[in-house]
């Protein structure tokens, strides 16, 4: 096969790429499920134990770009190959121009800017080529790392879900942050020319 010149390819920046899934990426998920704090931050829940199974089939269903339910799946790659995580683009609803993000960085890349590079990413995806108009999303009370995400992609806190997520024999509440598409542009405008 030829080698890929991603110079002026969209689904990158300087230091990582989204793509599909792959059939070969169960392991990834498997590996991330058995990570429990993170997990129940991003479900708002503690799943049951993974399974081989599972992972494999997780894998395969959005392998390709081919679940059919309007979750856009996506591996987050380093440049050198190295599975980072995975994001997807979801909710969307094209009539009101709404979308939401979901993400879950790997243990070992955590801190280190990429869910933000990635996130990044697809809101240029959602606003300039989807046409959609608003990204809405929510963080899990406690969950600092995505808090401080949403605040450095310029998502302002539109307000608090109060207790509407029961986990960890306790009653949690919901951060809402949204960010409109004239926002972004602003936010990025404004972080281009510090």
């Amino acid at each position: 096969m030829k080698e890929i010149n991603y110079t002026h390819y969209f689904w990158q920046d300087e230091v990582l790429r989204l793509r599909s899934i792959q059939a070969e990426d169960w392991e990834g998920h498997y590996y991330n499920r058995f990570d429990t704090p993170a997990r129940r931050l991003l479900e708002c829940a503690v799943e049951l134990p993974p399974t081989i199974t599972e992972a494999k089939k997780f894998a395969e269903s959005y392998s390709d770009f081919d679940s059919g339910n309007g979750r856009i799946m996506f591996t987050i790659e380093s440049l050198q190959g190295e599975n980072i995580g995975g994001i997807n683009l979801n909710s969307i609803d094209e009539r009101n121009g709404t979308f939401s993000i979901g993400i879950q960085v790997d243990q070992n890349y955590r801190g280190q800017g990429y869910g933000t590079r990635a996130v990044r990413i697809l809101l240029r995806y959602a606003f300039f080529e989807r046409r959609l108009h608003k990204f809405n999303d929510y963080v899990l009370e406690g969950n600092e790392p995505s808090a401080t995400m949403m605040k450095k992609l310029g998502c302002v806190q539109e307000g608090i879900r109060r207790e509407v997520i029961y986990t960890d024999g306790q009653y949690h509440n919901l951060i809402l942050f949204g960010l409109t598409k004239n926002e972004f542009i602003e936010h990025e405008r404004l972080r281009e020319t510090v």
